[in-house]
């Protein structure tokens, strides 16, 4: 199935139009088709941009078990150790850490093991309804605690505060890994390559 069918079939189960969606994500990311590094991204490997309505949010749709020494909470370390493990997983990430961000994390052994900030996206207009987004940003788990189910568990915590703070929508910005979002309910509802929208 093309690109194009998987998205629009997407999006009939969604609140918004595609234009809206479009529209929206123009509004999130003022001048987004005009930054180089996205002008770089090939037409053939398109990113995609997913939501989640909150309201439909089924925490047992995915479930792990950890022993106890797995905990999530807040991180509330060191800055710069926290962003050299950031770095160890995506080196350019470390510029979106600093003293203000909101991070959420989870650990091994009181160790480190996966990171995602939390992010609050505004209050936008959609059609005649307003919607408050957030969403975990620059998801991360270092190589040694992957294939766990850390890094998804971590995401679904994340998504359960926006949900008790009142977010309508959970926003997943520029992704490749859509199934793996998927296991939570999340939906592509834009994806674009260099060129823009496809």
């Amino acid at each position: 199935m093309e690109v194009n069918q998987i998205r629009n079939s997407q999006l009939k189960e969604n609140l918004a139009t595609k234009e809206q969606y479009e529209a929206l994500f123009l509004e999130m990311n003022p001048g987004y088709f005009e930054r180089d590094y996205v002008k770089a991204i090939p037409e053939d490997e398109p990113a995609s941009e997913m939501m989640l309505d909150l309201d439909d949010f089924d925490e047992d749709i995915y479930s792990k078990s950890f022993g106890d020494e797995v905990t999530f909470g807040y991180y509330d370390g060191d800055i710069d150790k926290l962003r050299e493990n950031v770095a160890r997983v995506v080196p350019h990430w470390t510029q979106f850490f600093g003293e203000q961000s909101r991070v959420y994390c989870a650990f091994v052994n009181g160790e480190l093991a996966s990171f995602c900030q939390i992010q609050d996206f505004g209050e936008h207009m959609v059609g005649d309804t307003k919607w408050k987004i957030g969403g975990p940003g620059c998801v991360g788990t270092l190589p040694e605690y992957r294939d766990r189910g850390l890094g998804l568990s971590m995401v679904k915590n994340v998504t359960k505060i926006l949900r008790d703070e009142h977010y309508d929508h959970c926003y997943i910005h520029y992704t490749y890994e859509t199934a793996w979002y998927g296991k939570l309910g999340y939906k592509t509802f834009v994806s674009w390559s260099g060129k823009g929208f496809v």
